[in-house]
């Protein structure tokens, strides 16, 4: 008897949305599937005291040894896809949707002279439209009898048909205008032939002729006001709409096809497959792999195709493969697949209709299932551990880091230069103890100085805390930072304020060139016992000082993937930070340091005359009139316009002609600008 606690999910790895699960046992079988509104609530119910749970929901939970679950859009999905899988592992613990036979299915029999309409379980038969399955034959009725309005077909049974046939009268339903009673001559054959084709073709989807065509009768029964007729047609239009509601999990037409998804970001990729099988999902299945190299969508997908595919023939290779991306080029890959089947296979990307949802909702468990991974990955204990122990051995370090630095420098072309420091301990994100930094020693493009400047001054504080904290005095110290320290040793969380915590390793986003400036920083002052090392990304490479080959970490390595993590983190933090600040320069104005001119008064000025550069040229008279600014003020602004340079006007690069100032823009000098993105996080600057 397993202990549910031994694989119940952490809360955050469970999404908030409708779904299906499956409970699996120790040898892998299914034992369970459920569907949920909230996956979320409906998983967390099955983990409670096993003392509150229903007998066999206690046996179930304790039979299984793990749980696994697919998003889906609609609850009417997650119906679907729950009978799918309960037709195809026959869990020992489902009893609640199915009956001592099967799930019903709508059936018209086309192989009969007079086809009738009828409720159907159990094996399908030749020759027969299949419709469904629904959870409940009662479901199909009220379809049938919402439909009959319109196409009156027969659903009587076999004795019935003979029994009207002989005596010349025909069922109540025929009385009524439910049935075409062929039963009596009524119709010919034909004629029901074709009222069966049209109801076969209104399931199947092909709904908008018969809407029309009921709203051109309401209409002509509105004019020749017979009311209660068009009220009994408006009612049908209603009912159909009604009954012609699908889901996007069950294709129209009996479609047989392979849906791929691909979720992937710069170190892995999760592949999703759903096989469609007569219209409806039958099966799923799924990977994460690491990106060894860099690779398009469409690589990725016709890597997943020869997986799927290469072993397969035959109708074991579907008419249908719809993919996120094409491979390129794709006629090779299509002529491979069209081999293996034995007939022409479509590979493509649906555009629309129900191959479009039923793709959006691969993606999203494509999307789930590598969120899944990787907080499996960054989260497990065991496997951060030998993360950390992986990087130690491979750089030689004495004991495994268990707080990692790492730094990267951004800019756009020299400007705006700026520095991140990211911090890892125990192999997870320590976002209250990120910081940024302005390179203020020099101007311009060089990150081998700007990582010596970081790394400079970052590691000065440490050595300003631990001399105010009495730890190390050293009366030599020209930093003069010291006295710009925080007082007190403990922030809310009783760590070390600031940077008074050391890293056992520090890490820089580059090769060589940055590695050296991070230990000459380093060296200068004084500090011996913190190890450094550099991760290059294009080959991945693991720089040490002094060292002239890289170090070479196997891409399955727990240790280089949680340096990726570390290195990708600061990337997007200093980047989000350089995007903060060009958009903070580009937004800035000369009135911007206007004394007492606050934002309500700066928007009114602007909004009065139009333009920044229409300010510039008013009198102070004119100024004044403004409401809220008085003569005093008004003679600031025009001296601080007066003071400020006007900036070259701005270009269209693509036509080469002047852009006229648009209203409401400042640049710093009054001129349109483009702002850049908003900042993600805020950190400390420094």
């Amino acid at each position: 008897m397993a202990d549910p606690s031994s694989y119940r999910p952490r809360p955050g790895e469970i999404p908030d949305s409708p779904g299906v699960y499956r409970f699996r046992d120790e040898h892998r079988r299914v034992i369970y599937v459920g569907k949920a509104k909230s996956l979320r609530q409906r998983l967390a119910s099955y983990f409670q005291d096993l003392a509150g749970l229903h007998p066999r929901t206690r046996t179930m939970v304790t039979t299984a040894a793990s749980v696994e679950w697919t998003v889906v859009s609609t609850e009417v999905e997650a119906l679907q896809l729950e009978y799918s899988w309960i037709k195809e592992f026959d869990p020992r613990f489902n009893v609640k949707y199915r009956d001592d036979k099967s799930y019903p299915y709508l059936a018209v029999t086309m192989n009969e002279e007079f086809p009738r309409v009828q409720v159907m379980r159990g094996q399908k038969r030749k020759g027969v439209r299949y419709f469904g399955p629904y959870g409940h034959a009662w479901a199909i009725r009220d379809t049938v009898d919402l439909l009959l309005r319109v196409f009156p077909v027969r659903t009587c049974s076999a004795g019935v048909f003979k029994n009207a046939a002989r005596t010349g009268r025909p069922c109540l339903l025929g009385y009524i205008g439910k049935c075409s009673a062929p039963c009596v001559g009524r119709v010919s054959a034909e004629e029901h032939g074709e009222l069966a084709e049209e109801f076969c073709d209104f399931m199947a989807g092909r709904t908008g002729t018969y809407i029309r065509r009921l709203e051109k009768q309401m209409a002509e029964a509105a004019e020749e006001m017979e009311y209660e007729r068009a009220a009994r047609l408006r009612d049908d239009i209603e009912a159909l709409k009604k009954a012609m509601e699908k889901n996007a999990v069950v294709l129209a037409d009996a479609t047989d096809a392979d849906l791929i998804a691909v979720a992937e970001d710069e170190l892995e990729a999760a592949v999703q497959i759903f096989h469609v099988r007569g219209g409806r999902v039958r099966g799923q299945r799924g990977w994460v792999t690491d990106k060894v190299e860099e690779i398009t969508t469409g690589a990725l997908v016709e890597h997943a195709l020869q997986q799927l595919y290469g072993e397969e023939k035959g109708d074991s290779v579907p008419k249908e493969v719809l993919v996120p991306a094409l491979p390129d080029p794709v006629e090779p890959v299509q002529e491979w697949l069209a081999e293996r089947r034995g007939s022409n296979v479509s590979l493509r990307i649906p555009q629309r209709g129900d191959k479009k949802a039923l793709m959006e909702t691969v993606e999203r468990n494509a999307q789930q299932a590598l969120v899944l991974h990787k907080t499996k990955r960054a989260s497990d204990l065991t496997t951060r551990s030998r993360a950390l122990e992986e990087i130690a051995e491979a750089l030689d370090l004495d004991s495994a880091p268990l707080r990692i630095e790492c730094y990267d420098i951004s800019h756009l072309q020299g400007d705006d230069v700026v520095a991140s420091m990211v911090v890892f301990e125990d192999g997870l994100q320590r976002k209250s103890e990120y910081r940024r930094f302005q390179i203020k020693g020099f101007e311009g493009q060089d990150d081998v100085r700007s990582m010596h400047e970081v790394i400079t001054r970052r590691f000065r504080r440490y050595l300003a805390e631990k001399e105010k904290t009495g730890e190390w005095v050293d009366d030599g110290h020209e930093d003069g930072l010291a006295g710009d320290l925080d007082n007190g040793l403990k922030d809310e969380d009783g760590r070390p304020k600031k940077f008074a915590y050391p890293p056992q390793l520090v890490v820089v986003d580059g090769g060589q060139p940055q590695v050296a400036a991070a230990k000459k920083a380093l060296d200068e002052l004084g500090i011996d016992d913190v190890a450094v090392c550099g991760l290059a990304k294009r080959l991945e490479e693991v720089w040490l000082p002094e060292d002239d080959d890289p170090v070479v970490l196997p891409r399955t390595s727990e240790g280089l993937y949680l340096l990726q993590r570390v290195r990708d983190e600061a990337h997007r933090f200093a980047i989000t930070y350089q995007r903060t600040k060009r958009a903070k320069r580009f937004r800035a104005s000369p009135l911007d340091d206007v004394p007492g001119l606050g934002d309500t008064r700066r928007q009114a000025l602007l909004k009065h005359f139009g333009s920044l550069k229409k300010l510039r040229s008013a009198t102070i008279d004119q100024i004044c009139e403004v409401p809220g600014i008085g003569r005093k003020t008004a003679e600031t602004i025009a001296v601080a316009l007066a003071q400020a340079a006007p900036a070259a006007p701005a270009v269209n690069t693509a036509t080469g002609e002047i852009m006229e100032e648009e209203p409401g823009t400042m640049g710093s000098s009054g001129e349109p600008v483009t702002t850049g993105a908003p900042d993600e996080r805020r950190g400390q600057e420094t």
